[in-house]
């Protein structure tokens, strides 16, 4: 499949995702909610108290399918379109404690 097929892909999934949970949709192609848990990983240091907190708190998710969720938006194209710059300091995060974690098993 062609990156400009799996590109289409991803938008058709997420636009019927976001319609059968009833989110809105932005201009970006973004649901509210996925703009939203951007811009909270832009800002949530400015929560203070636990991360897991104030994501209770905001989306009314547990941690795990908060960050499984955060996961599939750093490989979703319309997120970077979104914003860039938050979406390469989230993914060089990711790959290194992937990294990390990779050689740890390695060492053993």
């Amino acid at each position: 499949m062609t990156e400009k097929a799996q590109d289409a892909d991803a938008q058709m999934s997420a636009d019927a995702t976001a319609q059968a949970t009833g989110e809105d949709v932005e201009e970006s192609g973004l649901s509210s909610i996925d703009a939203a848990i951007l811009e909270f990983e832009r800002t949530w240091f400015t929560y203070g108290g636990a991360k897991d907190h104030a994501i209770r708190e905001r989306f009314d998710l547990s941690a795990g399918a908060y960050f499984q969720r955060l996961s599939v938006l750093l490989d979703d194209p319309r997120a970077y379109a979104h914003d860039p710059i938050l979406i390469k300091r989230l993914r060089r995060i990711r790959d290194s404690r992937q990294r990390s974690r990779s050689d740890a098993r390695l060492a053993r």
